[in-house]
């Protein structure tokens, strides 16, 4: 017997040995048929035990149950390579997979499919700021050991269907194009197809799961989007988001708010200037926090026309009035100043104008009139600039009109997703959910509206996480009355609203 032959021996024949031996049915016949062409609306959870190889962890056969009693049926797996493999080259360690084993198990068991993702795979990995070498989008060396990893799985879980078990490629490529990503799952797909040609395949969209690929439709694979619009409600004060200066206080839904970046010359298309009508009967002190530069700009601040600050940066190599530079890749450098640029408005000012002249674009993360401190409540990219009356409450639009609201959220986060429905592909919502420091109330006035939205289009959906700071199990947030429930606390509110959908 060949390698080949004895990982598909021992899993799949293993898997339903056990559920023999324990005398129980298999609740996944239960499930919903699934095709790349047609997903079903899954709805569940990722379970984290193997998210990281340093937290290396066997999966819990409560969850599966709390899960399957619930009225979920979906678990998505996202898993670090290392735990079965200390090297991309390596053998892989049997006792790692006996523990994925044992979760497809208790998915048979309970009837909850289960999804196995790569989070780190050999050569690429989201959280890694600076990539891993060889890089899996254009090495040949990472995509065969990428295509060996699954084919392994492949071959170990040949024979299960489908509608118990899909394999989702890899976690969140960034931002390539979809010609470079598609070229770079072939080899995987090819492997899979080679040990188990029936087996269900999803890959994420680029952009970290926000933006799909039709360069991957010709492959017959389904796709996975992501739910964390905007990141104001998902990601707000999360430690491992670059977010410069103060947050503002989440909302639902989201008027228009001040955007934190300005453009230059470089970007026409969104150059605009930042205005804010006030009253300023006496000489007022006025500063701006500058962030991030890219390349050079020119930040030019008006005051009734006329010019009260201009200054030119030019990030550089070493030391300099930053605090941080790093080239870029067109050549230029990046850098971050956060630091504070003031100027003095002249008594009787009424309108100011804040724009960048010359060069590509900044950000900024707070402006200061006097005592009043107006914190940008908007990072999107490509936001042109509005007016603003200001007073000691804040700054509040001329125009009253919502930034992020439902209706955008289907604008944007569905409508491009449908199209690729039509084209034949299933879609579900891979990850969503706000972590624990969103006021709980807007937490659940957003997660209606995503809900309702995706039931319309028919997505499934996976909650990250079931227990943990975006979960309903042990969330640990700090304005929710929990219910004790079996040892753990059970945020009851969210749990009854995610079983409505």
């Amino acid at each position: 017997m060949n390698r080949r032959q004895f990982l598909k021996a021992s899993a799949a024949t293993a898997i339903m040995a056990t559920l023999a031996e324990r005398g129980n049915a298999d609740a996944s016949r239960a499930l919903p048929e699934a095709t790349p062409q047609k997903l079903p609306r899954w709805r569940g959870f990722n379970l984290l035990e193997k998210f990281q190889s340093v937290g290396n962890q066997p999966f819990v056969e409560e969850d599966f149950e709390l899960i399957a009693d619930w009225g979920f049926n979906f678990v998505r797996l996202p898993m670090d390579f290392r735990c079965w493999a200390k090297t991309p080259e390596a053998e892989f360690n049997e006792q790692t997979m006996k523990e994925i084993d044992q979760a497809i198990t208790w998915g048979r068991e309970y009837g909850v499919h289960v999804c196995i993702n790569f989070h780190r795979g050999p050569g690429y990995c989201v959280n890694l700021r600076n990539g891993e070498e060889p890089t899996l989008w254009t090495e040949t060396s990472a995509q065969n050991q990428f295509a060996r990893h699954w084919g392994v799985f492949a071959a170990r879980y040949q024979g299960l269907p489908s509608r118990q078990l899909s394999f989702n490629l890899i976690n969140e490529p960034g931002d390539i194009t979809g010609a470079v990503y598609a070229a770079a799952m072939k080899p995987a797909i090819a492997a899979i197809r080679a040990a188990d040609p029936q087996r269900l395949t999803i890959a994420d969209g680029i952009r970290w799961g926000t933006k799909p690929v039709p360069e991957l439709v010709s492959l017959g694979i389904a796709q996975s989007t992501r739910g964390y619009e905007p990141m104001l409600i998902s990601h707000y004060e999360a430690s491992w988001i670059h977010h410069e200066g103060p947050w503002p206080t989440p909302v639902w839904p989201i008027p228009v708010g001040i955007n934190n970046h300005l453009y230059g010359d470089a970007k026409p298309e969104f150059k605009s200037a930042l205005a804010l009508q006030i009253e300023c009967p006496q000489a007022t002190p006025f500063s701006i926090r500058v962030g991030h530069v890219s390349a050079q700009a020119e930040l030019i601040v008006k005051a009734d026309g006329a010019v009260v600050l201009q200054k030119q940066f030019q990030p550089g190599p070493g030391a300099g009035e930053w605090k941080k530079s790093e080239p870029a890749s067109w050549g230029g450098y990046n850098a971050d100043y956060n630091r504070d640029y003031a100027a003095t408005l002249p008594a009787g000012t009424r309108e100011i104008q804040i724009a960048v002249g010359k060069g590509d674009w900044l950000t900024f993360a707070e402006l200061r009139l006097g005592e009043t401190s107006i914190v940008p409540g908007n990072n999107d990219w490509g936001v042109k600039q509005e007016t603003f009356i200001v007073d000691a409450h804040g700054a509040r639009p001329v125009n009253a009109q919502y930034l992020h609201s439902k209706e955008t959220l289907q604008n944007k986060m569905i409508e491009p997703w449908r199209a690729l429905t039509r084209q034949g592909v299933g879609v579900i919502v891979g990850e969503w959910g706000a972590f624990n420091h969103t006021p709980h109330a807007v937490v659940l006035a957003w997660m209606r509206d995503c809900l309702d939205n995706w039931q319309a289009a028919g997505f499934g959906w996976v909650l990250w996480n079931f227990r943990g700071p975006f979960g309903i199990l042990d969330s640990d947030r700090k304005d929710v009355t929990y219910e004790t429930f079996k040892g753990r606390k059970l945020d009851r509110k969210m749990l009854e609203l995610l079983r409505q959908s």
